[in-house]
Parts: C-alpha cells; structure tokens; sequence
C-alpha cells in the first residue's frame, strides 16, 4: 500500500505499548449508559470502576467526572492510591462516558513536547440517541489539564476510529471517516493529508468495515479497535470470527487478505495474527460483537476484555504472546459492549514524554 499524499506535521502518535504517563477516563453519570433503572445504573457503575482500578495496578488514572456525580463516583473508586498508584477525580460537565471517542488524541513532538489533537465529536455521526453539547469540549478539557498542547483539526474522528504503530501508519476504516454523517463530502485523500499533519501517519491502511454489530442502533459504523490493531511494528491483531453462521466470519475473511497484502510506512508486510472470536454467537439482540482486540495496553501490562465463555482463556493467551512480558488482566466486559463499547472504548492513554 503506498504512502498517502501530504507531508506528516511535527506530531506523532506514539503507539500504544509504549510507556505512559497515565490513562484517562469519564464516569457514567446519564444517559442510556446508565440505563433505565438503578440496577442498571450500578451495573454501570461497577464496570467503569473495575475498569480504573485494574489499570490503576498498573498506572496512575485520571477519572473526569460530571459535577452532579462526584460523590457517587468516589464512593465507588474511592479516589486516592491503589496499590501503586493513584485514581484521581476531576470535575467537568459530560453526556457519556466513552473518554476514547470524547477526548483527545495524545501526540509528541520530535523534541518531546506532548500535544493532543482536538477532533470534531459530533455523537459517532450525529446519531438520534446522542448527545454531546459537553461531550465536545472534553477534548479541550482534557488537553488544558494534561499540559498538553492542544492540537485542533476540523476533522470529525474519534480515538476508536484510529490505531497507529507509532512509525506513522494508522488503521482507518472507511464508514468512519468517510461516513457522510461525519465528514460529508471529504474524501480519502482529505482524511489522510489530516492524519500525517495531526498524528503523522504517512501510511494509511483503510479497512472496508467494521463488525456487524457495531452498525446497530448504539454502535460506532465501523470502529477499528474492536476488529485490529497493532501489537508491534509490522505485528496486527485481527479479530477472527471462525464460525461462518455469524456474519462476522466474511468480515474476517475479507480483512485478513486485505491486511495480508498491505505494507507499512517502512514498506514492510505485516503479519497477521488471529485473535478467534468467543464461542458465543448472538445475545437477546442477535449477533454478538464481542471481541478480545478492544483492549488497553498499559505500563508492563494488558487489560482485556473477558465474556465468562470458553474461549477466554485462549485468547488472552494470544494477547499473552502478542504482548511478551505483559501481565494479562481479564475483565469481564459484557456490561461494556451490551452499552456499545468495551474497555479500549471507555480509556485513553496519555504517553509519557
């Protein structure tokens, strides 16, 4: 695959699995991540807080919380130290809690300088159940209290709809970035002079979809991080639905050659690993989405999703080999993605410099 038009600017995405200096996070306090009843409002509540825990094992966490919220959430967190490290609480006004799609986009500079890119969020497309009057200025937010340099882009994109490698390729996909509820009438060669000038990609590999479910009525239409991300330089997780009667099989089918054939910014090919799907095919809302590649890549550590199904223990052993040296958390993230999103999806890394 070529390099794409336009020169990369002076930012730079590091890649997951380097070293950060803490994750970010929003606590859910409205909307249908709550849910219609205090049961599943605690439902909720106590995946979000295991979630900051486990991380916080690992590195310090930073949790935005929505002032109405704020004792809740520390009755449930209980800000302060974790074993190593800290969970701390901020206050900013927020409609959800997907701080991956709502925040920014952490870069560096060649001189160390930490910058986070401020994309457009427009609610995943201007979605009827959506809100985001507040949700769009936790880019800004977030940015100011990190010391981070902000980086503004007229772009809509949201972190769930990008993975880098960190040596300037970036997984994309086409119903994201390209989805008229979103970015109207830009096309490819738009979308790729943005990504080199905020996050430096110079390659751009562009998947056709994402899985199906995602293309529901809470879904994303198409985020990267639940069907493949970078593992390592040259190294791509793939989702792998084996079973040809969930409609996921021909997704993977079809991402598997086109990533087989694909090269990187160094113009080296890249290995594709397959990460097999769980044995569970469909909920009360048909088939499933759930996917072990939505998950967070942490200091010495990963944290993933888990199903409570028989294929857990497997595939938290490919992330196990994927990721040498790491120690492998499994949480269970069936109350994440019943609210349409996993544990990629409510974490944001900001790297260290």
């Amino acid at each position: 695959m070529a390099p794409t038009a336009g020169s990369p600017g002076p930012w730079r995405m590091p890649a997951e699995w380097v070293s950060h200096e803490r994750t970010w996070m929003a606590w859910p306090s409205s909307g249908y991540t709550l849910g219609d009843t205090e049961a599943d409002a605690d439902e909720a509540r106590a995946t979000w807080s295991e979630v900051a825990l486990a991380v916080a094992r690992f590195e310090p966490v930073t949790l935005v919380v929505d002032p109405s919220d704020v004792r809740v959430a520390r009755r449930w967190v209980g800000e302060g130290r974790h074993g190593r490290h800290r969970v701390d609480v901020l206050e900013a006004p927020l409609d959800d809690a997907w701080m991956r799609d709502i925040g920014p986009t952490f870069v560096v500079s060649g001189s160390g300088e930490l910058g986070a890119v401020d994309w457009v969020f427009n609610g995943w497309g201007g979605q009827a159940w959506a809100t985001w009057e507040r949700d769009e200025l936790i880019g800004t937010f977030v940015a100011g209290r990190a010391g981070a340099t902000r980086v503004p882009s007229q772009l809509v994109n949201e972190g769930g709809g990008i993975h880098v490698d960190g040596l300037g390729t970036v997984l994309l996909t086409e119903t994201v970035q390209l989805d008229p509820g979103r970015n109207p009438g830009l096309t490819r060669a738009d979308v790729e002079a943005e990504m080199a000038r905020t996050i430096g990609a110079t390659t751009c590999i562009w998947l056709p979809r994402g899985l199906t479910r995602d293309y529901d009525e809470f879904g994303t239409r198409g985020h990267v991080d639940i069907v493949a991300t970078f593992a390592s330089p040259g190294t791509v997780l793939l989702h792998w639905q084996a079973d040809p009667a969930h409609p996921d099989h021909e997704v993977s089918v079809e991402l598997e050659g086109l990533l087989a054939a694909a090269r990187d910014a160094r113009g080296e090919p890249l290995e594709v690993v397959r990460v097999p799907a769980p044995k569970t095919l469909e909920d009360d809302e048909g088939p499933v989405d759930w996917s072990y590649i939505n998950h967070l890549v942490v200091n010495e550590g990963v944290v993933a999703c888990t199903y409570d199904d028989a294929q857990d223990a497997d595939s938290l052993a490919v992330l196990e080999r994927a990721y040498a040296g790491r120690r492998i958390v499994g949480l269970d993230a069936r109350p994440l993605f019943a609210r349409g999103g996993g544990i990629h999806c409510i974490t944001q890394q900001q790297p260290r410099t």
